[in-house]
């Protein structure tokens, strides 16, 4: 059978394994996409398919373990030549051609830079393997009409890529290059494609989306989140990630003045001491920080907060530690993301003296999110009772006769209907919870439009 010149890959299955974060996320949806214009199928298991991409992570150390791991299990199908394996992401940028040799079942490696690319390096595999990690100091484009969505309801939309910062515990600016900013009218068009879809939320990405410049006007963060809000049929936005130090008075103002923007924020502190914060290379101080949640907190009384939080950095105190657990007390977040701290290669921290004991650094992490679970738990018992927005995203993996979504804080609420509201918003009243997500059950009439919805609508809905 002859293959089309312009669907080279027809006939041919892929399987795409993702490691990592939300833009690791996106960037597989987007890699998917252009595998399928080329006319590839996409299959649920690495042992039916004939392409298998390996989408990694490098922030942390247990990002890298479980790739390997992953690439052990999978080298008996690599040695199979009707296969091609690839490893992508900052993985395959940090490591590059020493990959090959980690792993003999690896045919291919792709930075982030480089996914346009992606048909045509399977294409040329079959001559030698391929290394395609060149930077680009543009943004490198790759039309969203092709991406594969893993979600019918919520999208991801990239606005930029990179990192100018250098905190010292980060790969990020050797993995992912310098701040890199797409074009506003890409990104808003973009937004008004997945619109004219049905899609009722967007997510928009980036290492430091506040640090974010239109690069033919100059145009800031804030004021291309004001034209997304102007865009039909979108109902909620939020954005990941900020960064403390780039924070402003406009974005906090525009958050609290569009009603389509969530409330809620996720705002990476990192550490709760200034010492600490010093060494990170941060930026900010922890007042500085404050400041910022004061006035959040100020502006939308009901604003959800998370954070990332490393603990055991080189030279944290067990006086530093205790700080960053009083600051999870004092912001009061609605969840965190806490890791221990693991050196990076490239990064500055890495050549520091890794001065606290493996087993501290497990004894501080569990420490800190046991009471991260008891302030979760106090919060959301504080929810029963109330009625609340929740955009449905289906049913619960755990039991398929309930219904699983979230709220507008980002939390999930699972919850019982007498009807599939997929892909709707729901009013749901919460009638228990544990630390990690609420349960309910639909109220009657319970599909409103967003007209009939706003920031006020959980507490006006209180039990009686």
């Amino acid at each position: 059978m002859k293959i089309s010149s312009s669907q080279p890959l027809r006939g041919k299955y892929y399987h795409i394994k993702t490691f990592g974060c939300q833009m690791n996320e996106n960037d597989s949806e987007r890699m998917a996409g252009l595998l399928e214009e080329s006319g590839a199928e996409r299959v649920s298991s690495p042992e039916k398919s004939d392409i298998i991409i390996v989408n990694t992570c490098a922030v942390r150390e247990k990002s890298e373990d479980k790739l390997f791991s992953y690439l052990g299990r999978l080298s008996h199908l690599g040695k199979k030549r009707d296969k091609v394996v690839g490893v992508t992401g900052c993985v395959a940028q940090l490591y590059r051609n020493s990959l090959f040799t980690k792993n003999e079942s690896i045919d291919f490696i792709a930075g982030p830079d480089n996914y346009r690319q992606i048909v045509n390096i399977i294409l040329e595999v079959r001559k030698e393997k391929r290394a395609a990690t060149q930077w680009s100091r543009n943004w490198q484009n790759i039309p969203y009409e092709s991406t594969v969505h893993e979600n019918p309801v919520s999208s991801y939309v990239t606005i930029m890529e990179g990192c100018n910062n250098f905190c010292t515990y980060c790969v990020v600016p050797f993995t992912r290059g310098r701040e890199k900013y797409r074009p506003v009218k890409l990104v808003l068009d973009e937004v008004k494609f997945l619109s004219s879809l049905g899609y009722k939320e967007i997510i928009l990405l980036g290492q430091n989306v506040n640090c974010y410049q239109d690069p033919d006007t100059g145009e800031e963060f804030f004021l291309l989140l004001r034209r997304v809000t102007e865009i039909d049929g979108i109902e909620w936005i939020r954005f990941i990630t900020s960064h403390p130090k780039n924070f402003n008075k406009n974005l906090a103002n525009t958050m609290n003045e569009n009603q389509k923007i969530c409330r809620q924020l996720h705002l990476p502190v990192q550490a709760g001491s200034n010492s600490v914060l010093k060494r990170m290379k941060r930026g900010y101080t922890l007042e500085e920080y404050l400041e910022w949640i004061r006035l959040l907190k100020s502006l939308m009384p009901d604003i959800c907060l998370s954070t990332d939080i490393i603990v055991g950095f080189p030279g944290e105190s067990e006086k530093d530690f205790h700080k960053t657990c009083d600051l999870l007390e004092e912001v009061g977040y609605t969840n965190i993301f806490s890791f221990r701290y693991s050196p990076r290669p490239l990064s500055a921290a890495g050549r520091y003296q890794d001065s606290v004991p493996l087993e501290t650094k497990k004894k501080r992490l569990i420490e800190l999110q046991e009471l991260q679970k008891k302030i979760q738990l106090r919060q959301n018992k504080q929810k029963v009772g109330r009625v609340m927005k929740v955009l449905c995203l289906g049913h619960s993996k755990k039991d398929p006769k309930i219904y699983s979504g979230r709220n507008e804080g980002y939390q999930v609420v699972n919850f019982k209907a007498d009807r599939d509201f997929t892909g709707n918003f729901v009013m749901v009243r919460i009638t228990s919870c544990g630390p990690y997500s609420l349960r309910g059950e639909a109220v009657n009439n319970a599909l409103f439009s967003l007209s009939r919805i706003n920031h006020t609508t959980e507490s006006s809905y209180r039990k009686d």
